[in-house]
C-alpha cells in the first residue's frame, strides 16, 4: 500500500470514528463499544495491508457488524452457561425427597430453556440484574440504553421466564 492510499485510509476511519462508535454502542452497548469500534480499526488496518480497499467505509461496517454479531453471540453462550453451570441443590439443599428434587430440576431446566429463548440484550439485561445484582441506572449506563428502556426488558423477561415456570 502506498503512503497516498495509507493516509487516505487513515482519514476515512478518523472521519467514520463517530459514526462507527454510535453503531456499536446501538448494537452492544456503551460499555464495549469502544473496545470493539478499536478492534474494528485494526482489523481494516491489517487487511489494507494485504489488499487494497476501495470502499474504506463499507468495510468498517460490514467489519463492525460482524464483531458486534460476534459479541452479541458470546455474551448469550456466557449468559446460558451462568445459568446451565447452577445445580438444584444451589437452591435445594439434600433434604427433599427424590419427588421434590425431579420437580425443582424439571422447573431449573425450563427455566434455563425460557432464558435462553429471550431476545439477547433482553436476556443481557436479566442477566445483569437478577445474576451480577446491578442496579437499573447501572445497567443503563453499561449498554448505553435509558433506564426506561432497561425496565422494559425486565418486565418482558419476567413475564416470559414466569410464563415459563408455571
Amino acid at each position: 500500500m502506498t503512503k497516498q492510499t495509507s493516509d487516505r485510509l487513515r482519514e476515512t476511519l478518523a472521519r467514520h470514528s463517530r459514526e462507527l462508535l454510535r453503531f456499536l454502542t446501538r448494537r452492544v452497548g456503551a460499555a464495549d463499544a469502544p473496545d470493539l469500534a478499536q478492534e474494528t480499526m485494526m482489523r481494516v488496518l491489517r487487511y489494507s495491508e494485504r489488499t487494497e480497499v476501495r470502499e474504506a467505509s463499507s468495510l468498517l461496517r460490514s467489519t463492525a457488524a460482524n464483531l458486534a454479531r460476534d459479541h452479541v453471540r458470546r455474551l448469550a453462550v456466557e449468559n446460558s452457561v451462568i445459568v446451565r453451570g447452577l445445580e438444584v441443590d444451589d437452591f435445594f439443599p439434600g433434604t427433599q425427597s427424590p419427588e421434590a428434587r425431579l420437580q425443582a430440576e424439571e422447573a431449573m431446566n425450563r427455566f434455563s430453556a425460557a432464558l435462553d429463548a429471550l431476545p439477547p440484550r433482553c436476556r443481557e439485561v436479566f442477566v445483569l440484574r437478577r445474576f451480577e445484582d446491578l442496579h437499573q441506572e447501572e445497567i443503563a449506563r453499561r449498554l448505553g440504553i435509558s433506564r426506561n428502556m432497561v425496565e422494559k426488558h425486565l418486565r418482558a423477561a419476567f413475564r416470559h421466564l414466569r410464563g415459563a415456570l408455571e
